[in-house]
């Protein structure tokens, strides 16, 4: 068995990322979102990425503002849906969010999941 890729906060990658009814999923970019002490499990905690930008951002949407940097397409944003999947589903990694990005990304999952005890 070759050894398992691990990635980290900020990475970009192509994965099938399941809809929130678990029945189905969608290939979309997301991105990793564990800490480095999470590295070395069998799955990954990611984050949605889309291309679909409304007009007016609902909190807590995120626009990435250095996009092709991470390897994307077009003009994204980030969406509150995390979900942990196995590393294994990860198609490709696309690239790695500027360190403006996952700074802000940081304030986004703070926003998201509030500040635990």
């Amino acid at each position: 068995m070759p050894p398992m890729t691990t990635y980290s906060f900020g990475d970009v990658v192509l994965v099938g990322f399941p809809f929130s009814h678990l029945q189905a999923i969608k290939k979309r970019p997301a991105v990793i979102v564990h800490s480095p002490a999470y590295r070395e499990q069998p799955d990954v905690i990611l984050m949605a990425i889309t291309s679909q930008i409304r007009p007016s951002l609902m909190t807590p949407e995120m626009l990435l503002h250095d996009w092709q940097s991470a390897g994307l397409l077009k003009p994204s944003m980030l969406k509150p849906l995390v979900a942990t999947i196995e590393k294994s589903k990860i198609i490709k990694r696309l690239g790695h969010l500027s360190n403006a990005d996952r700074k802000r990304l940081s304030g986004l999952l703070q926003s998201v999941l509030g500040e635990q005890a």
